[in-house]
């Protein structure tokens, strides 16, 4: 996998219009690609031999090779640029990967880099007609928010997988700080032999809860993803009854993220 930093340009406005027209174009294909495989590509797949877990195992090698291919794509039409720091502690069995959600891309970002992970994804994708069926064939857990969706998540942990989770549970804000919800830290405690944190900054901001896609920013943006070093599940499980050391957790990871993105935006000494 390829994993770079370009360097942004100074242009006036960064070619606004070349941009505008290539972010269109981006997300036309990203759409029209969820409906092929929807309609051939993984109905040939679940024509190979193999069980359930080989079907599910290609599907998610499929998808997570499409949008690192979507990625780079991007970088080369001049819609964005990035970094990723640390992506090689990524992808083991049992590991929860926790990230904030400043974007509408950062699951395309993290799906991309690993290439069996799991994923707790919006229950609207489950009724989009573009991506009902590659989260369906890849076994992407629904959000909405029952018990069963935190048994079937804590019991992909312990069968070994990797799975990416957002706490916020939704685009954050612009401007406004982190807000977690305690169901991935009470997820992580119940099947996670890790957890690791993994930190996403874009600028200029685009892709937000408040913003339109063709709202672009006028210059290329810039996405930084850090993974930061691991977290021990069982030191807050040993901190009392599930319910408080759930809390505990919540409330570290939650801190983590404020002082993580805080020191991001502190300026650089010259």
């Amino acid at each position: 996998m390829e994993l770079a930093t370009q360097a942004m340009t100074a242009k006036p406005r960064d070619a606004y219009y070349w941009r505008l027209f290539a972010t269109a174009a981006s997300f036309a294909l990203f759409g029209f690609g969820g409906l092929c495989l929807r309609l051939l590509v993984f109905p040939l797949l679940s024509c190979l031999p193999g069980n359930a877990d080989k079907h599910r195992r290609r599907a998610r090698h499929m998808i997570s090779w499409l949008f690192w291919f979507f990625i780079r794509l991007m970088r080369r039409a001049g819609v964005l640029t990035y970094s990723v720091e640390g992506a090689e502690h990524l992808g083991r069995p049992g590991q929860m990967i926790i990230a904030n959600h400043p974007s509408l891309i950062d699951v395309v970002f993290l799906i991309g880099l690993v290439r069996q992970a799991n994923c707790v994804v919006k229950q609207s994708l489950w009724q989009n007609p573009f991506t009902r069926g590659p989260v369906r064939d890849a076994g992407y857990i629904s959000n909405d928010g029952s018990a069963e969706m935190l048994d079937a998540a804590a019991g992909a942990l312990q069968a070994g997988q990797t799975l990416i989770i957002f706490p916020e549970g939704t685009r954050t804000t612009p401007g406004a700080t982190p807000a977690f919800h305690r169901g991935a830290a009470a997820i992580a405690l119940r099947g996670a032999t890790i957890i690791t944190p993994v930190v996403i900054k874009v600028s200029p901001t685009t892709l937000t809860k408040a913003e339109p896609w063709y709202r672009i920013p006028k210059r290329r943006v810039h996405f930084s993803l850090r993974v930061g070093a691991d977290i021990e599940p069982q030191a807050f499980a040993a901190l009392g009854p599930a319910p408080q050391a759930s809390r505990k957790l919540n409330d570290y990871l939650h801190h983590y993220f404020i002082k993580e993105l805080a020191e991001d935006e502190r300026p650089t000494p010259p």
